[in-house]
């Protein structure tokens, strides 16, 4: 889930006009593994790109097998894929972002997946738990990203800070040591509005002990939602944070320029920071979000699913468990820097010694899932507007939480 579309739902709509039955259709037999057939497979953004290598590869093992790969923008591929459900046309083979997966299940359109074949223990939890809806695992995990705290060490330094903040107070002290003494213009860069603002607030939400929903309802008017507004509003209060951005900022050259010596974002900056600030070699560092009752950041990526109607299960299980396997991630991480879901890719290499990527791995193992629901762009855009109206102050935190309560507990069923 590098980048999720916002779109509002409307597969229900669609299911009802092109007849999807909640139950879909199992397709027959279907052709064996091992027979010659052509598996279509649709990847979105840079995997989309660079999988097409991999099925390369995979044909030469497994001649009778071609894989016909079609990269997907991200920006379209939610319509995409609920114009193809609708239309009984979905591929073989689907990456499925983490917030799609409770809306495609709910349509009946994905195959439950063999956990006799595939095991829970092998993954992240978090990672597996966003593929499980109703009790059924839907989809099996690909990638992972999750967010985690980057910063200025030099700066750090500067204003008398050697550590990491570990907790919301340091945090907060480290933010405004920042500006007071290394003299940066802000002390954090977090998202005030505009799409997908949630994503900033959900690590603070986790680590106050939320949950976004309990006993199969919201919980968004609890006291952690109030703590974790309050906490998230203080930085833009006080001045530490930017109160206005443009739609598409870009945090990283304002980090390396000094301006803005600390943000949460996921693993794909790593590469950003390296590639277009070079000068910052040895001044910043990652580490884990800052505790309010815990250290928890939620789990994203992205997830391989089956089609219910596809003719080749068999062979299309065969080509997952290939991409999904330890080895086949450690692989896949060296064409991507996609950070593998399976926990065992993480023994070798770079997974192993790079202490940034450290700091991804222990942040899944303490990290939640976001529930796979079907109305999840509905409901995600709600929070949007209930945090927006704190970091503009337009409402206080206890506001905001009942406004995030009343205004989803229609969207989730």
């Amino acid at each position: 889930m590098h980048r999720t579309a916002r779109t509002v739902s409307i597969a229900v709509a669609l299911a009802t006009t092109f007849g999807i039955s909640a139950c879909g259709s199992s397709g027959g037999a279907g052709v064996a593994a091992d027979e010659k057939q052509t598996l279509t497979v649709w990847a979105m953004g840079t995997e989309g790109e660079k999988l097409g290598e991999v099925a390369s590869a995979y044909q030469k093992v497994n001649p009778n097998v071609t894989v016909k790969v079609t990269p997907i923008g991200w920006d379209v591929a939610h319509q995409k894929l609920v114009s193809a459900a609708a239309a009984g046309n979905l591929p073989d083979v689907t990456q499925m972002g983490s917030t799609f997966m409770g809306e495609f299940a709910e349509l009946g359109v994905l195959e439950p997946v063999d956990t006799e074949e595939f095991k829970k223990d092998d993954f992240f939890p978090a990672a597996w738990e966003g593929n499980v809806v109703d009790g059924e695992v839907y989809g099996v995990p690909w990638y992972v990203d999750t967010r985690v705290l980057y910063y200025r060490t030099d700066l750090a330094q500067k204003a008398g800070v050697t550590k990491a903040p570990a907790n919301w107070a340091e945090l907060a002290k480290l933010a405004s040591a920042y500006q007071s003494k290394a003299g940066s213009k802000w002390g954090i860069s977090l998202q005030p509005y505009n799409l997908d603002v949630w994503q900033n607030w959900l690590p603070f939400f986790y680590s106050a002990g939320g949950e976004l929903i309990k006993d199969g309802k919201p919980a968004l008017d609890s006291e952690a939602a109030v703590t974790s507004l309050k906490e998230y509003a203080t930085y833009f209060d006080k001045g530490l944070a930017k109160k206005s951005v443009q739609p598409g900022y870009d945090v990283i050259k304002d980090f390396g320029n000094d301006s803005v010596p600390m943000f949460m974002s996921g693993p794909w900056q790593t590469t950003n920071i390296s590639e277009n600030q070079p000068q910052l070699k040895g001044k910043w560092a990652a580490a884990p979000i800052p505790a309010g009752t815990s250290s928890t950041s939620f789990a994203g990526g992205s997830s391989l699913v089956i089609s219910k109607d596809s003719k080749h299960k068999a062979a299309a299980g065969e080509f997952i468990k290939h991409l999904t396997s330890a080895k086949g991630q450690a692989d896949w991480y060296e064409r991507t820097t996609d950070l593998p879901a399976h926990q065992g890719a993480w023994s070798e290499g770079k997974l192993a010694s790079d202490p940034n990527l450290k700091v991804f791995r222990t942040q899944m193992e303490n990290a939640k899932a976001i529930p796979a629901l079907a109305k999840w762009a509905e409901i995600g855009a709600k929070i949007d507007e209930a945090i927006e109206s704190v970091t503009q102050g337009k409402a206080s935190p206890e506001e905001a939480a009942k406004k995030m309560q009343s205004a989803t507990e229609g969207l989730v069923e």
